[in-house]
């Protein structure tokens, strides 16, 4: 239990470095402002805290034997299902995210406007991978710290999480589109 706990604790944490990492990225492609320190600052520590958070989350599930019989949680198991599938598809995706202004740069400079246009719908996919983890992965962080206790809570919380990351996400995607269609199609 005490593995879930600390996998739980780097999942909040991930969450509010993941915000910070959000809100500055939004904020350069709304304003065409960029500055590569401001940004490391807020990368760095997000990955490192989504590797250590990983690295727990697998070994939980796979040493600790924990969640791997869905059968045992038919309510929950969309939820975990959705969990462990966002949880296995953020990582490729996560490389491609990285290296997408790079390669958006070369296929701009290529002239091949087909390939940019898929790398913006890998990056509306990555952050919805993102988001739906999140959505569906943060009242189990608070429940697993003890700090979350009542379903009607749980409940009316998933809802306003929901309501938040939907939020988070379309002002992600358009500010991330706007910028980089700026940037790289015109």
């Amino acid at each position: 239990m005490k593995l879930k706990k600390i996998n739980a604790t780097l999942g909040l944490l991930t969450i509010l470095f993941m915000l910070l990492h959000i809100g500055f990225s939004v904020y350069s492609y709304l304003t065409m402002y960029y500055n590569p320190f401001l940004k490391m600052i807020f990368a760095i520590p997000f990955m490192v805290l989504v590797c250590l958070h990983a690295v727990c989350g697998m070994m939980t599930v796979f040493m600790q034997k924990d969640g791997s019989s869905l059968n045992l949680y038919p309510k929950k198991n969309l939820r975990t299902i959705l969990q462990r599938l966002s949880a296995a598809l953020i990582f490729p995706l996560l490389i491609l995210h990285i290296n997408t202004f790079t390669l958006m740069s070369k296929c701009a400079a290529g002239g091949h406007n087909f390939f940019i246009i898929l790398l913006i719908i890998a990056e509306i996919l990555f952050f919805g991978v993102v988001i739906t983890h999140i959505s569906v992965s943060f009242t189990n962080g608070l429940v697993t710290l003890g700090i979350l206790t009542s379903e009607s809570v749980r409940n009316k919380m998933d809802t306003v999480i929901f309501i938040l990351n939907g939020i988070i996400f379309v002002i992600s995607v358009y500010a991330v589109v706007k910028g980089q269609v700026i940037m790289f199609l015109h």
